[in-house]
């Protein structure tokens, strides 16, 4: 391999840089890598750079997750990391002079390393490539701008405003004021995905204190889509940082408040550029029930993709516009699949399950994989929810992590998904996620009962 001339430009029209952060992408969606010298950039970006396979399983802790089999008892080889194209970019809210670039690990034959969610979704689009049906895909990420100062007793709060010093616990959904108040926040998250071409499009408020929401534009590669989720989270904790805030995308951070999702918008275009899901009746064509129809019938088995930690479960409750049951819906957010056509071109499926904290990566694999399914098995949905009136033929989703996770260690639409080797790796660890919760006692308990039983 030879370094591209995309790479060779980069580092010729950026002589100040200094260092570059080179990172893959674990199973929890954490970048993890090194900082390389600027001396040592030519070499990394042409011949690679070796990082332990055993990265790609850890918990969220950073822990190695020994029953993945990657770690303990194999000696804990490195693997060959390279470069993914076009994928180096200044870092602009770092003081020292500093780019980045995403890593993908290959085996010695070339092929992608299992365990790199991106292969994960790279071997789901391969079987749209056979079908010559391209998916288009954009993201809608929320999360909270929080005080970085907090205590073990009050663990987060709504961030200052610079200007009165006062903190804000009002909902003030798509208030404009407050995108005035955290405006050099803001201004400093476009410019930095400007620099790093992730199309971020609009910035809202949403519905909790300090909630905002970004949303990108779309993109015919799921997989680029996924890699512009990533590097926004990325975006907005540094930028946050630097302005001395913190980002969260925890799903719920707030018991009493909004939870944050990670909405999916997607299409499908034939070989002709069509949109295949554009019907005549408002309700979208066949392809388009169909894909609903499988995304419905998988819903459950995926969801400790889409909710992958303990907290995630807080979001999925009653009246936080996460979906509860696997329904679908025209223009309705009170459902889990909403048919978006408003712009009869432009028709598409939203898929509105996951939380922020999910990796960017296994969720589209999961429901690009179920919307396939039901393609090829030509699924139906049902009928469409009716306002919020759901039904005995709605399905409830798992509204807690044992049983997800139950769930997904017995589907084989998963194993065919992520593949058996990244099924029993994902599942290993969380596994050891949820043995390490259940160890905790909560300071609920100590409240309730230390005094009191």
């Amino acid at each position: 391999m030879s370094i591209s001339s995309y790479d060779r430009a980069f580092l010729a029209e950026h002589p100040e840089i200094e260092v570059i952060e080179a990172f893959v992408i674990d199973a929890n969606g954490v970048p993890r890598g090194k900082w390389i010298p600027r001396d040592r950039a030519a070499d990394i970006l042409e011949h690679g750079m070796a990082l332990p396979r055993s990265i790609y399983a850890l918990d969220v802790w950073g822990r190695d997750v020994n029953a993945a089999g990657l770690a303990e008892g194999t000696g804990d080889p490195d693997g060959l990391c390279l470069p993914i194209s076009e994928t180096l970019a200044p870092v602009t809210w770092l003081s020292r002079p500093t780019a980045q670039v995403i890593l993908g690990m290959k085996n010695e034959d070339g092929t992608g390393f299992y365990a790199d969610p991106r292969n994960v979704l790279r071997s789901v689009l391969k079987k749209y490539e056979k079908l010559r049906l391209i998916p288009v895909v954009a993201t809608e990420l929320e999360f909270y701008l929080i005080d970085p100062v907090h205590s073990a007793l009050d663990p987060v709060r709504p961030p200052n405003s610079r200007d009165v010093r006062w903190q804000s616990r009002q909902t003030q959904v798509l208030s404009i004021s407050e995108l005035h108040e955290f405006e050099i926040v803001f201004a400093e998250i476009s410019r930095a995905c400007s620099a790093q071409d992730v199309p971020a499009d609009t910035i809202l408020r949403e519905n909790g204190p300090g909630q905002y929401e970004v949303n990108l534009k779309h993109v015919a590669d799921a997989l680029l889509a996924a890699d512009h989720a990533v590097l926004l989270k990325r975006i907005v904790k540094g930028v946050a940082r630097k302005h001395d805030y913190d980002a969260t995308f925890m799903a719920k951070p707030y018991g009493q408040s909004a939870g944050s999702g990670m909405h999916v918008h997607f299409s499908l275009l034939d070989a002709n550029g069509r949109n295949v899901f554009t019907g005549d009746n408002g309700q979208g064509s066949g392809l388009l029930r169909h894909a609903a129809g499988g995304l419905l019938a998988t819903m459950s088995e995926s969801m400790a993709i889409f909710a992958p930690n303990a907290n995630s479960f807080r979001r999925v409750t009653v009246s936080e516009h996460a979906p509860m049951y696997a329904s679908w819906g025209l223009e309705t957010r009170s459902a889990a699949i909403r048919v978006v056509s408003s712009r009869r071109e432009a028709t598409r499926l939203e898929h509105r399950v996951a939380g922020a904290d999910s990796n960017p990566y296994l969720v589209l694999a999961a429901i690009l994989a179920g919307a396939l399914l039901g393609i090829e098995e030509r699924f139906e949905p049902g009928a469409p929810l009716i306002n919020d009136n759901h039904t005995a033929e709605h399905v409830a989703l798992p509204n807690n992590w044992d049983y997800a996770l139950e769930l997904f260690e017995g589907s084989q639409f998963i194993a065919d998904c992520l593949g058996a080797d990244y099924k029993a790796l994902y599942l290993a660890c969380k596994n050891q996620e949820l043995a390490e919760f259940r160890g905790r006692v909560t300071d609920v308990e100590y409240d309730a009962f230390i005094k009191t039983v």
